[in-house]
Parts: C-alpha cells; structure tokens; sequence
C-alpha cells in the first residue's frame, strides 16, 4: 500500500513501533487479537488496528502539500478535512479557511469564492452540486480533490447497480457529508432513500411486504430519499450501499434484512432480479478498524479508553462496541484525563461532556484497552498512553516494555 507524506508531529514512537512489529508478524491482519503493553502496575491492551486509515494519510497529504506549494493564496476547504478537532485546528492555524460546517451551514458565501483561490475538497467527498458550483467559478476539483477512494468505491457500485433499474437504498447518517454526497451521486442514475439504522430498514421491509400502507413511506423518510420516488415501482429492484464509516456488521444485517424481504415478496429463485449484492463496497480500513475492537472485547480489561473526534462516526462505533463490555471513556485528547481519580468524556446518548470520578480502579494491576478512531493521529494515542503511565510511579520504561515486544 502506498506510503504518505505526512507531518511529522502526528506520527508517534511508542505506537508507530507497535504497528510496525505487527505488520511484519502478521502482514494479512488474520490476527486481530490485541497487543499487550505490560508496564507492571498498568497493563494497555492495544487493538490491532486503529488510526490513520488510507484516505485520511491521503487527504492529509494533499492538504499540506497544498499550503507548501501555494504560498500567498487563499486555501480554503468545503468542510473540516476529517473529523478531528486538532487535524483541523492545526489547518486553520496555517490559514486554510472552511467554508461551511459538516451539516452544510455557510461561513464564506459562494460569491466571495473566485477562480485564482484554491478549495479543498474534504475526505468524504461533495455532492455534484457543489462539485459544479466550484467549475462554474474556474476552480480545480481535480487537483485539490481529496474524496477517499473507498467513498468512490461506493458511488460506482450504486452507479453500476442504479443503470441497472436498482434503486440505492444508503446505509447512513442523512445528514452526514459523506452520506449526503452519496446521495447526490446515487440519484443521478436511481430512486434513492436513506436508512438511519435496522430500525428503519425494519419499517421499510414492512412497506416492501405492504403490511404498512405506501404513504407512510412518505411521511416516515421525509427529507431521506429521492424527488419523485414512487413506492410501487421503485422498490421492485434494490441494492444497499453505505456511509464507509457506519457499523460494517449493521450494514450487512440492512442488507440481510431488505434481501429477506425481496426473498418474500418474489421467491428466492428470482432474488437476482431484485436484490444488488453490494458486499464489495464495505471499507476495509472499517472493517479492520471493527475487528480489531471486536479482538479487544474478548480479552479481560477494566475500562475501555477510545481516543478521536466526538464528532466522528466511525469513533463513535467503536466506543458503542466496546460499551457493550466495558466502562468505555471516549475522550479527544490526553488532557480529558485530569487526574488518576478524574475523567472528562464524552456521552453518545447525551451528546455532551461528563465528568467521572474513580474511572481507574484501586487493584493492582490495572488493564486498560485502548483504540481510536479512523481520523485520530497516532500521536495523540501516545500523549494518552504517557498520560496513563504518570500515575503509576512503579511504572517499567517505555522502552524496556517495548523491547521487550
């Protein structure tokens, strides 16, 4: 896989080393059992995959190559560039300006965009709107287009199965850039309609069966699919494609679940006729991400530490697997951890920062599992690390445990 040129001050050493030694050991990722740090009083378990996926290192290279080979103009990004706060602080503190938020609120009007200015196209890509807007005005959306591979994987596939009379059914956040380019894409060539989750996929297969009559289709999707979608037609012929940062086992049970339901209606015989097989547009760097936490669950640990963006999807999914198991702390950045009694972090259900008190149990030894998200700098994870070993006097060297390895 293709090596990036990033800055040096998001490359780590104490987890840099770590992957490098499972790379070599176990180059396929068959193993996703995690690594074990074993600093005597404290003990990390450290999940084998995590970090920097190939479209961020991508994205971020493009990024500041940008600001090194354009001195004197005017940068710009449609939105954040991935969904970390320190990646995009970092860019703004270099002059990059963003032109809108992730839910497509303006900043900078179209009109104070001109042809000598430079725009960013971010990781998850833009809708064909935008994509034309910025054309119209003279501007590059080739050169200083960013869109993560594996998101165009996606929008092929629902090309491909869409000029084939497919309607695209889209696993994913409809208000999520990512998903809102998808769609823009997808309708070009199909109907097209969002699904939050299995629950919602459930209320479709009742509409596919005609056991909840068509016109609460209307009123239930609202804002989430395409104009003049028509149930009676354009739900004879289906395909799933998703959001690449969404759960990968949730998407397969949507598409599971809308199979099933296409199985029903027309004989599972003729499912080829009806159903897309889309399995091929799952992201690895997601999938790997997910096992490696799933690898996680099924050791022994005390507490759970994820590290990345709040605002990030595919973090958010880790920190709801490893709930499941642990007292899970999502947290940004190493200063969330105040002290060895208290923790800022951050609530999925609340969507605001709490405080926890005695998150570090008083046994000795303490094993904390450790992951971050898809957009999280490794960095950053070794700054929680160091943070986690101060509290614990007795600690072994870094060195001597990662030797040791």
């Amino acid at each position: 896989m293709k090596k990036f040129d990033i800055p040096a001050h998001y490359k780590s050493s104490i987890i840099s080393h770590i992957k490098e030694l499972r790379k070599k050991d176990d180059p396929r990722k068959k193993d996703f059992t995690p690594t074990r740090l074993d600093f005597g009083p404290v003990v990390f378990l450290i999940a084998r995959h995590f970090g920097f996926c190939y479209g961020v290192e991508n994205a971020i290279e493009i990024a500041y190559k940008t600001i090194d080979e354009n001195p004197g103009k005017r940068i710009f990004l449609l939105s954040e560039m991935i969904h970390n706060p320190h990646v995009n602080e970092d860019l703004k503190n270099r002059g990059i300006e963003f032109i809108m938020d992730n839910y497509g609120k303006q900043f900078i009007r179209w009109d104070e965009i001109t042809s000598d200015d430079i725009v960013i196209i971010p990781a998850f890509g833009t809708t064909i709107e935008i994509e034309n807007l910025l054309k119209q005005k003279g501007i590059d959306t080739v050169k200083y287009n960013t869109t993560c591979p594996f998101v165009e994987k996606v929008w092929n596939r629902a090309d491909a199965i869409g000029k084939e009379n497919y309607t695209i059914i889209i696993h994913g956040k409809h208000k999520h850039e990512e998903t809102r380019a998808t769609f823009s894409h997808s309708i070009q060539n199909s109907p097209s309609v969002i699904v939050r989750d299995i629950e919602e996929t459930k209320f479709l297969y009742k509409i596919i069966l005609g056991e909840i009559p068509e016109s609460e289709f209307y009123s239930f999707f609202k804002g989430k699919y395409s104009d003049g979608f028509n149930v009676e037609k354009d739900l004879l012929k289906v395909g799933v494609v998703n959001q690449t940062t969404m759960l990968a086992s949730e998407t397969q049970a949507i598409a599971d679940l809308v199979r099933d339901a296409m199985i029903k209606k027309y004989g599972a015989e003729r499912i080829k006729e009806h159903f897309a097989d889309t399995r091929d547009t799952l992201c690895y760097a997601t999938n790997d991400n997910q096992s490696a936490t799933m690898g996680l669950m099924e050791e022994v640990a005390d507490l759970a530490i994820v590290v990345g963006g709040y605002n990030s999807s595919n973090t958010s999914h880790l920190v709801e697997l490893l709930e499941e198991k642990f007292p899970t702390y999502f947290i940004s950045e190493a200063g969330k951890i105040i002290s060895e009694q208290t923790i800022k972090h951050f609530n999925l259900r609340s969507h605001t920062e709490k405080t926890t008190n005695n998150y570090l149990p008083s046994k000795r030894p303490v094993t904390i599992a450790i992951t971050s998200g898809a957009s999280c700098p490794d960095s950053i994870v070794d700054e929680v690390l160091n943070r986690l070993i101060s509290f614990f006097g007795d600690a072994a060297n870094t060195d001597d445990v990662l030797g040791g390895l």
